[in-house]
């Protein structure tokens, strides 16, 4: 038997057990070590707020449609950030080269589960480099998004550079941004994650509670404003200081998983008026004009390589590892405590 870890509703989370999956032709097995929880887009599910829960997406059109729902409780398997150890490869795959062989540790996404069954084709290439930790497997996809938002904002060397929410994704968002050579304020509302911020590279850092952020940004600036901003926490008055806080012309890279409606975005104002750029990015494709060059796996190897460097930090993110038959406790702490965590990682 597996086990997997599934919402059957909101704020409902158990852990069952299923039958061992066979292994097709064409799959690796893989045993889960450590599965990290996503504090955004996970949550959308716990909580049920994410819209394919309401919602049918059309992959053709490209377009939400109204009247059924694209996924329904139990949700099992929602996670995308695991790290574990292959044990087993189905005999077809003999001689695929960049394979992972049993006995490797891997990366990659088959959920909150204790087994995955994974194609190979989502495989190849993603051992673990060498001396790095297994924990930091978990980090490849969290990763991605932050540098995938950083590719987005194409800082130019010396910018002055807002980041919006300095949680796991953000904080890794400032640490990239200041590796590509911008001078990074951070914005969140928590002190602690201010603090956390500084050691990643932040020049300055603004309570998004206490401190008037676009003004206090432009002070900074000698009246210019910054030339462009990051915003990741997905909350929609952190996306609407993020589009006052830049320059005429500026920048804005919307990174977070923004929910429902816009309450608290004027677009208004200085959107409008100051003639702002705004631009998605989201993990599933890259920017387009970088789309012959770079690739989501690109994304994530390149990632996972620059903490094999010791670039970049994501050990002291993890604030827990907890045991996998206490997940429901993991997602109660994310939901109702979400200052005392960052990177909350369920263990199998």
């Amino acid at each position: 038997m597996e086990r997997v870890v599934q919402f059957t509703g909101p704020r409902q989370v158990e852990v069952a057990e299923q039958p061992r999956a066979d292994l097709p032709p064409g799959h690796l097995r893989v045993r889960t070590r450590f599965s990290g929880i996503s504090a955004g887009t996970e949550l959308t599910a716990y909580r049920g707020t994410n819209p394919y829960l309401t919602r049918t997406w059309d992959p053709d059109a490209r377009l939400f449609r109204d009247g059924a729902a694209g996924i329904q409780y139990p949700v099992a398997g929602w996670g995308y950030s695991e790290v574990g150890e292959v044990v087993e490869v189905a005999p077809d795959l003999a001689g695929t080269p960049d394979l992972p062989r049993p006995g490797d540790l891997v990366w990659g996404i088959w959920g909150h589960r204790s087994e995955g069954v994974v194609p190979a084709e989502r495989m190849i290439g993603h051992t673990l480099p060498a001396g790095l930790e297994p924990l930091a497997g978990a980090f490849a996809r969290v990763g991605a998004i932050a540098y995938n938002a950083v590719l987005a904002a194409d800082i130019h060397l010396g910018e002055d550079v807002a980041v919006f929410g300095q949680g796991v994704i953000g904080l890794l968002t400032t640490r990239l941004a200041q590796l590509n050579g911008a001078r990074v304020t951070a914005v969140d509302a928590l002190d602690d994650r201010l603090e956390t911020a500084k050691r990643y590279g932040a020049h300055h850092t603004l309570n998004a509670r206490t401190d008037q952020v676009a003004e206090s940004i432009r002070d900074a600036t000698a009246g210019l404003g910054a030339d462009l901003a990051i915003e990741i926490s997905g909350a929609y008055p952190a996306l609407h200081e993020a589009l006052r806080s830049v320059a005429a012309g500026g920048r804005v890279v919307a990174s977070g998983f923004y929910q429902g409606d816009g309450i608290g975005l004027r677009l208004g104002d200085e959107f409008h008026h100051n003639r702002v750029q705004l631009i998605c990015s989201q993990i599933g494709g890259v920017p387009p004009q970088l789309s012959n060059r770079w690739s989501v796996e690109r994304l994530q190897r390149t990632f996972l390589r620059l903490v094999a460097e010791g670039q970049v930090d994501v050990a002291s993110l993890v604030s827990h590892v907890i045991p996998a038959a206490d997940a429901a406790d993991a997602y109660v702490l994310l939901d109702e405590r979400p200052a005392t965590a960052l990177q909350v990682v369920l263990e199998f």
